[in-house]
């Protein structure tokens, strides 16, 4: 962390924070209160937070392709979708003409290609993070979408709800965050390593134990350190597992970005509010965006 950092609060009154993304060419953050069906984003300029969208189909996770434009996943749709200044498109919708359960998070690799978890939180019978629906193809996977070829693979199936998923800066290691409420094993609720070699995933480990609570959104700095979301704070992990830092924070948190003018910025999304904490590092990809 930063000399003397101390968690700020930018903004509160969101029901369940979720999938922040710093956009450098506006200097904002976007993120979405996935209950309340909106986007928000915060201007680092004024400070202000403004409503980016409201009934956008209870969006989650997203990210920036290699153009610098943002790609989410979309509850409410069950699909990938890429969003150029408002205009929003489906990149992908289905797996072997069955739709998704209700993709939740997103990366983009340096190839291009689109790697996406896909439990079943939007399709649960409440509504409250989607519309009720069932599993149709069987699984809960982690997909990798190539959009030249068109081609879509299931790369990681051994999960039960795989949810935050980052790579390691070189992209020789997928982790994935298996948040598994609803099973007894204390496993299934870890980040797991899955080595990575021509667009396909070898078998995974387990990487670290995130308590209490359990990893749901997570990224990588350029070290390859991992930073996790938890019950109550964001924990830091080594590439080799071994918890470093703990930066505690007052509500449960959901996930988090890097950002800021120089990329050192930790914005944190947890629960009702949106947080912003000094560190020394910056994101595996902060290069994304910036031209």
């Amino acid at each position: 962390m930063a000399d003397g950092a101390a968690l700020e609060r930018l903004y509160t009154g969101t029901v369940w924070a979720e999938g922040p993304v710093w956009l450098p060419r506006s200097r904002r953050v976007r993120w979405s209160d996935i209950p309340n069906d909106r986007i928000l984003e915060w201007d680092a300029a004024t400070g202000e937070t403004t409503v980016y969208g409201t009934g956008v189909e209870f969006t989650n996770g997203r990210t920036l392709d290699l153009d610098g434009h943002v790609v989410q996943c979309s509850h409410g749709r069950r699909r990938v979708e890429r969003d150029i200044d408002g205009v929003v498109t489906p990149i992908v919708d289905a797996v072997g003409g069955l739709p998704f359960n209700s993709p939740n998070d997103v990366v983009v690799a340096s190839d291009g290609s689109i790697w996406f978890t896909d439990p079943p939180y939007g399709i649960h019978e409440s509504g409250r993070e989607g519309h009720p629906g069932q599993q149709e193809y069987g699984g809960c996977h982690v997909f990798r979408y190539d959009e030249a070829s068109g081609e879509l693979s299931a790369v990681v199936t051994d999960m039960v709800h795989p949810n935050g998923l980052a790579f390691s800066p070189d992209e020789s290691v997928l982790y994935v965050a298996d948040t598994g409420y609803l099973q007894a094993d204390p496993e299934a609720r870890s980040i797991h390593a899955y080595d990575v070699a021509d667009g396909r995933c070898g078998d995974g480990r387990v990487f670290a134990t995130v308590r209490p609570g359990a990893a749901d959104g997570i990224r990588v700095d350029e070290e390859g350190r991992v930073w996790s979301s938890s019950e109550d704070s964001v924990q830091v992990f080594t590439p080799d597992g071994e918890r470093v830092a703990v930066v505690p924070v007052p509500e449960p948190v959901a996930n988090v970005c890097f950002g800021g003018d120089d990329g050192t910025e930790l914005f944190v999304a947890a629960s009702t509010s949106l947080y912003r904490i000094g560190t020394t590092t910056r994101s595996a990809t902060h290069h994304r965006g910036t031209a």
